[in-house]
């Protein structure tokens, strides 16, 4: 090991430095998927520590989607009106919450590489934006067309609105969490799949349901 001023001050055995390679991967892989690392093999843990490793995000995850049902209830009228919406549902939450998630996951790595710093946000909300409004120009037209030709189409209007708006949403706040947990001295995996699955579930409903009432009128 050097100090600043590229001065031996120490070594460090190989063995220890896998070691504390393998645990700092260990703790990424298990945070990113919204547990806590075991640091130990998973057969010889006890059930009670992997149920305590686990269970704290579910839990949070449980709360945030009583937002989803909130969302549902309150556009409920309007699902009961064109039910062939409702069928879109998971395609929309899916969508939405992969397109988050992959900003989240490669913002996370940029900021573990150096590419990306705290003061970089606005840059890279601007930038996730543009990504997000492509590929929900790529994927709502071909959503238009498939649920337009399939059903009507102000049903693939709807579908094709959406994603380009949920897209360009998810991504911007996919890119923005990992950069805002460092701020606040937090682990930017953590705010990968757990956090942003939930927020894109409910405002993927909020966009899907409101471009439903602005296109039908309602």
């Amino acid at each position: 090991m050097l100090d600043n001023d590229g001065r031996l001050i120490g070594v460090l055995p190989l063995g220890e430095a896998i070691d504390l390679l393998e645990d700092a991967e260990e703790s990424r892989t298990a945070r990113s998927a919204g547990s806590e690392p075991l640091y130990r093999p998973y057969l010889g843990t006890p059930l009670r520590k992997l149920v305590r490793a686990r269970v704290v995000w579910p839990l949070v995850l449980a709360i945030g989607a009583t937002l989803t049902v909130q969302v549902l209830a309150t556009f409920e009228q309007t699902l009961e009106s064109m039910v062939v919406l409702s069928l879109f549902i998971p395609l929309i939450v899916g969508i939405g919450g992969n397109t988050g998630n992959q900003a989240a996951t490669t913002v996370t790595r940029a900021l573990a590489m150096g590419d990306v710093r705290v003061s970089d946000l606005v840059r890279v909300i601007f930038r996730e934006v543009r990504i997000g409004a492509m590929l929900g120009v790529c994927l709502g037209a071909i959503a238009f067309l498939v649920a337009g030709v399939v059903f009507e189409l102000k049903v693939g209007l709807i579908i094709g609105i959406t994603l380009v708006a949920l897209c360009s949403v998810a991504a911007a706040v996919g890119g923005a969490m990992p950069i805002i947990g460092k701020f606040f001295k937090a682990d930017p995996a953590v705010f990968s799949n757990p956090f942003i699955s939930t927020f894109v579930d409910a405002a993927g409903l909020i966009v899907y349901l409101t471009v439903a009432v602005l296109v039908l009128g309602w």
